[in-house]
C-alpha cells in the first residue's frame, strides 16, 4: 500500500490525502514547488517525481466498532 505521507521532506509542507504531490519509486515525497525546483527529480534516488493518487481518506481512520470501540467510550 502506497504510504501518503503529510508533509514535503524538503520544505515541510503539510500534504493532504488529496492534495497535489509528488513521489519517486521509493514514496520519497514533495509539494509542488519543491518538485518544481528539483526539476521533477528525486535528490535521495535520482528517480523521477511522478504525482502521487489522491484519497478521499486513509484506511488507518476507519472508524471503529465492536468491543474495542466501547472500551474506547468508557475508559478515558
Amino acid at each position: 500500500m502506497l504510504k501518503m505521507k503529510a508533509a514535503c521532506e524538503r520544505c515541510s509542507a503539510p500534504l493532504g490525502l488529496t492534495d497535489e504531490a509528488y513521489i519517486c519509486s521509493y514514496e520519497c515525497t514533495f509539494c509542488l514547488v519543491c518538485a518544481d525546483e528539483l526539476h521533477r527529480e528525486c535528490p535521495n534516488c535520482q528517480g523521477n517525481l511522478l504525482l502521487r493518487p489522491s484519497r478521499n481518506s486513509s484506511p488507518t481512520q476507519v472508524a471503529k466498532t465492536g468491543f474495542k470501540a466501547k472500551l474506547e467510550k468508557i475508559l478515558p
